[in-house]
């Protein structure tokens, strides 16, 4: 047996070790699920079990983010290991927070359970001896980009600038000194582990349209409909659809937050929030152009005005090949060669792929639940899988990469062209932002 070997055997002996706690922990953030900005208990269970392990965590990064960074004092690249604090809002969820519909449907309650297995294995004396450079711990809120409102509020409130959590660490330089970066994801499907090709990337919208109230029965003709103007700028960008080209994902899909405030009165205020999807940035904002034409449309429709914010999304991913094909060999061995493939490219979104443009990132998925993602249903069904299992080839990817004097991990840094600097990325982001009204 090889020493890297070896050093792989006694950190997945340290995580077995642990896994029942491991797993009880996941199972505690599923049971008081919090979202984005909000992960208070959660962010505080972590950081509890950082210190219990030595480490010395900062706390309220990003609000609510914590981050610990284990130093070996040896030279070598600084290797992030993350999993996201936030839940979805799902009322119908069976595990969904009696108060406020949060629910893990997404699985993120099993990422911090697979990164602190990570944290359990590369502590392990007999395995952090054989290390070279740095590993930090990063639990990150606020992935699932909703409640745009509240997130708008946060901005205008300067508590932060950005709506993903991965976005305001970068802008906080919390990656400056980072030098990859990995987390692993749940998923439904037959068990085993999908190697994502890429994600979309995306930009958020939000809509309000202003209209005049009247009485709905007795003076229609003297109000302004604003729920007319919502109809119509969603047929148009529904208009729009054939427009989209098959090679670009792009994916629209709007809600109706607010649809009036009585039925017996024009409706004056509709609210709409959207997400244009794609997989290159181009694409993103070709699409977003085409939404508010469709928004202004509504309101010149029906003589009302229309307030269009627009945020920046996500990045879409470029996962790294030459860091995935070394997760994919301890990935194999883990779940077995015919249980680990490769998807192409996904219609969803990540802030991982932000980190993807800046750094060597890889964002494995565990098929290890039942029901539909985002969805009531969604549950996590192996908890070996998503946390354990999960943990121990990120720690086998983590030793690999930093073991004999962190060769692998060198080569891999060499190798990576970013798409953009720090500086560029911030700056792209600030151009997509927007505010404008429009009157018909």
């Amino acid at each position: 047996m090889s020493s890297i070997q070896q050093t792989i055997e006694s950190a997945f002996a340290a995580i077995d070790q642990r896994a029942e706690d491991l797993v009880a922990l996941s199972k505690s953030v599923l049971e008081d699920a919090e979202s984005g900005y909000r992960e208070h208990r959660t962010a505080k269970k972590i950081d509890t079990w950082m210190l219990k392990s030595g480490l010395s965590p900062r706390t309220e990064v990003a609000l609510t983010g914590v981050v610990a960074k284990a130093d070996t004092g040896r030279p070598g690249p600084n290797v992030a290991v993350i999993g996201e604090l936030d839940s979805l809002i799902v009322p119908g969820h069976p595990n969904a927070h009696p108060a406020t519909g949060a629910a893990h449907a997404c699985g993120h309650h099993a990422q911090v359970g697979s990164m602190l297995a990570v944290l359990t294995a590369v502590l392990e004396p007999s395995v952090w001896s054989e290390l070279s450079g740095s590993v930090t711990f990063m639990a990150v809120p606020a992935e699932e980009y909703i409640e745009l409102e509240f997130r708008q509020q946060l901005r205008a409130d300067e508590e932060i600038e950005f709506f993903g959590g991965k976005q305001e660490f970068v802008r906080l330089g919390e990656f400056d000194d980072v030098d990859m970066a990995m987390l692993t994801h749940t998923m439904g499907g037959e068990p085993g582990v999908t190697i994502s090709g890429q994600h979309n990337g995306m930009i958020g919208k939000t809509a309000e349209f202003r209209g005049v109230a009247a009485h709905a029965g007795a003076a229609p003709h003297e109000g302004v409909n604003a729920l007319n103007a919502a109809n119509i700028a969603l047929s148009a960008i529904h208009a729009n659809r054939e427009t989209f080209r098959d090679a670009d994902y792009v994916r629209v899909h709007p809600i109706i937050t607010h649809g009036g405030d009585v039925v017996s009165a024009v409706p004056s205020r509709v609210n709409i929030e959207t997400y244009i999807r794609a997989s290159s940035i181009d694409a993103m904002i070709d699409g977003a152009t085409k939404v508010d034409r469709a928004l202004r449309a509504g309101a010149m429709a029906v003589g009302g005005e229309v307030e269009v914010r627009t945020t920046p999304g996500y990045m879409p991913s470029r996962y790294d090949p030459v860091a995935i094909d070394i997760y994919r060999k301890h990935a194999e061995r883990i779940f077995g060669t015919e249980n680990v493939r490769t998807s192409g490219q996904r219609a969803s979104s990540s802030d991982a792929g932000d980190l993807s443009m800046l750094m060597p990132t890889i964002h494995p998925w565990v098929q290890c639940s039942t029901g539909k993602v985002h969805g009531a249903d969604y549950v996590v069904q192996d908890y070996d899988m998503a946390v354990v299992r999960a943990g121990k080839a990120m720690a086998a990817t983590v030793i690999e990469l930093l073991a004999n004097d962190a060769a692998e991990g060198k080569k891999v840094v060499k190798s990576f062209r970013p798409e953009m600097s720090k500086e560029r990325y911030l700056a792209q982001l600030r151009e997509l932002r927007s505010e404008k009204v429009y009157a018909g």
